[in-house]
C-alpha cells in the first residue's frame, strides 16, 4: 500500500486542505497551499510565547530527547534513503545544539560598561515565527530548525526532502516538542515560499534552501516589506558536515538592553 506523507502543523499530521498531492519516488506526499501556509504560522504564532518562557535548560532537554528518538528510528531514515553517516550527523547536531541552549545568553549576551550608577545588560531573545526554506538533504534539514527553535523561536518550515522531513516529524511528534513549535510543509518552494515572506505575523526568513538566485532576491524584497530578519548564506553550496558555529542561532536573535539602577 502506497503511503501518502501529509504536512506536520501543529502538531497533527493533516493532509493539504486542498486535497493535491504529488508523487516523490512512487510515495504521495501533500502539496501544501496558502491556507496551509496561513494555519501552519497561525500554529506557530501560538505556540512561540510558551515555547520562548520555557527554561534554557527545559529546551535543551527536549532537543536532547529527540536526538534521542531520532536514533532509535534510523531504520525508517535508512528506509527513505538517508544516508547513515547524515543520520549520525543529524543526531550529533541536535545534541551539539542542545548543549548551546543555557549557554548562547552568555556568549552573545554581555554587561555593559557606562558611566552613572546603572547596571547596563544586554541580553538575546527570540526573534519569534520563522520560516524556513528547507536544504533537500536531511543534515541540512536538521541544522536550519535546531538553531532556530533551540532559542525560543517556532518555525514553519518548506522541506526540501519530504518523506525524510515527513520522517522527522514523526519523531518530533513522539518526543516532547509541544504542537506548533515545529511545522512542515511539502511541495514547492516557489509557490508556498512567497506566501510567508509577505506574511505580516512572520518575523524572520531563513533562504538556506533556496538555490534559485532569482526566486530568493525576490523573496528577500518581499520580506523586507514587512522588516523581517532574512538569513541568506553566501554561495550555494554548503558543507552541512562542518562545524556549523553559532550563526545559525543568533541570526534570529534580538538584542534587549536594560538599564537598572545601582542600591545605594
Amino acid at each position: 500500500m502506497r503511503k501518502t506523507y501529509k504536512l506536520f502543523i501543529g502538531g497533527a499530521f493533516p493532509r493539504s486542505e486542498s486535497g493535491r498531492t504529488y508523487l516523490v519516488d512512487g510515495d504521495n506526499v501533500a502539496l501544501a497551499s496558502r491556507k496551509d501556509a496561513r494555519d501552519a504560522v497561525t500554529a506557530a504564532r501560538k505556540a512561540q510565547p510558551k515555547w520562548a518562557a520555557a527554561t534554557a535548560y527545559n529546551r535543551g532537554q527536549v532537543l536532547y530527547r529527540v536526538a534521542e528518538m531520532l536514533e532509535a528510528r534510523r531504520a525508517e531514515f535508512a528506509a527513505v534513503g538517508v544516508p547513515a553517516a547524515e543520520v549520525d550527523a543529524a543526531v550529533d547536531r541536535w545534541v551539539w545544539y542542545a548543549g548551546w541552549s543555557d549557554k548562547i545568553t552568555q556568549v552573545h549576551g554581555s554587561a555593559n560598561p557606562v558611566a552613572g550608577p546603572y547596571f547596563n545588560i544586554s541580553a538575546p531573545e527570540p526573534t519569534g515565527v520563522v520560516a524556513v526554506v528547507a536544504p533537500a538533504s536531511f543534515l541540512g534539514l536538521v541544522s536550519v530548525v535546531a538553531p532556530a527553535i533551540v532559542t525560543g523561536n517556532t518555525v514553519v518550515v518548506l522541506a526540501g526532502a519530504p518523506q525524510a522531513a515527513i520522517t522527522l516529524a514523526e519523531v518530533l511528534a513522539t518526543s516532547d516538542v509541544p504542537g506548533g513549535v515545529v511545522n512542515l510543509l511539502t511541495g514547492d518552494p516557489a509557490e508556498t515560499a512567497p506566501w510567508l515572506a509577505s506574511h505580516d505575523d512572520v518575523n524572520g526568513l531563513d533562504l538556506t534552501g533556496v538555490s534559485d538566485t532569482a526566486l530568493a532576491t525576490e523573496l528577500e524584497r518581499t520580506a523586507a516589506g514587512s522588516l523581517k530578519r532574512v538569513r541568506r548564506p553566501a554561495g550555494t553550496e554548503i558543507d552541512f558536515f562542518a562545524d556549523p558555529g553559532v550563526k545559525a542561532m543568533t541570526a534570529f536573535l534580538e538584542i534587549k538592553t536594560v538599564w537598572h539602577t545601582k542600591g545605594f
